[in-house]
C-alpha cells in the first residue's frame, strides 16, 4: 500500500511539472506572438503616419503652389488692358456722358446693380453698372459679333464668379469687354485665356475703391 502510494504521489508531482511546463511553453509562445503583432503594428503605423505626412505636404506644397501661381498671375500684366485715372465718384440721379464705351468709372447713380455672378439678358443702366465697378466688379459685355458660344462660355464663367455681371452692349466696338473700375480689355472671343487673366487680377483686385462693398441687393436691371 505504503508503495503504491509513494508511485501515485510521485506521478502526481510529475504531471503536474508537466502541466507547468506546458504553460509555460504556451505563455513563452504567446508573449512571442505578441510581440511579433506589436512589431507589425508599429511598422503599419509607421508606413500610415508616413503616407498621411507625404500626402500632407504634397498637399500643402500643391496648394502653396497655386496660391503663388494665383498671386503671380495677378501681379503680371495683361496685354491689351487699357487703364484710365482720376475718374470721378460723384452720386448722381441724371444720365451721366462717359467718355469710354463701355464706361470703367465717373459719376454714377447712388444705387449699383446686383453684380453677384448675375447673367442679364438685356442692356442695363451705365450709371448703376459704374458703381458696381466702384465696389470691385468685372462687367463683362458683348455686342451682337460675339456667338452663341461665346456667350455660353462667359455665363457660365460669371454665374460663377461673385463679383462679377454680365450685359449686352449692342454699341461696344469690340465683340467682347470686360471692364473694372478704370481698367478695360477686349477680346474676341470667350476663349482668349486673358478673360481669364482679367477675373483673376480684377475681381475684387487693386483697383478697387470700396473692397469689401456689398454686390448684393442693388438694382437688378
Amino acid at each position: 500500500m505504503t508503495s503504491r502510494s509513494a508511485k501515485g504521489k510521485g506521478g502526481g508531482k510529475q504531471a503536474t511539472a508537466d502541466r507547468r511546463e506546458r504553460i509555460a511553453q504556451l505563455r513563452a509562445e504567446e508573449q512571442r506572438r505578441e510581440k511579433r503583432m506589436k512589431v507589425i503594428a508599429f511598422s503599419v503605423a509607421g508606413v500610415l503616419i508616413a503616407g498621411t505626412v507625404g500626402a500632407g505636404i504634397y498637399i500643402i506644397q500643391n496648394a502653396n503652389a497655386k496660391h503663388d501661381k494665383q498671386v503671380a498671375a495677378a501681379k503680371a500684366p495683361i496685354p491689351g488692358v487699357k487703364t484710365w485715372d482720376k475718374l470721378s465718384r460723384t452720386h448722381v440721379q441724371t444720365p451721366v456722358s462717359y467718355p469710354m464705351t463701355p464706361p470703367v468709372g465717373g459719376d454714377h447713380n447712388p444705387v449699383w446693380l446686383t453684380c453677384m455672378g448675375n447673367v442679364y439678358d438685356k442692356p442695363v443702366q451705365n450709371e448703376n453698372a459704374v458703381h458696381s465697378l466702384e465696389h470691385g466688379a468685372v462687367w463683362v459685355t458683348y455686342n451682337d459679333k460675339a456667338s452663341q458660344d461665346d456667350i455660353k462660355t462667359l455665363s457660365d464663367k460669371v454665374k460663377a464668379t461673385p463679383y462679377t455681371m454680365m450685359s449686352p452692349y449692342p454699341t461696344e466696338t469690340g465683340t467682347i469687354t470686360l471692364s473694372a473700375w478704370g481698367t478695360q480689355l477686349v477680346v474676341d472671343s470667350a476663349k482668349d485665356p486673358r478673360v481669364e487673366e482679367f477675373l483673376t487680377k480684377y475681381v475684387q483686385g487693386p483697383q478697387t475703391q470700396e473692397p469689401g462693398a456689398s454686390c448684393s441687393s442693388g438694382a437688378m436691371q
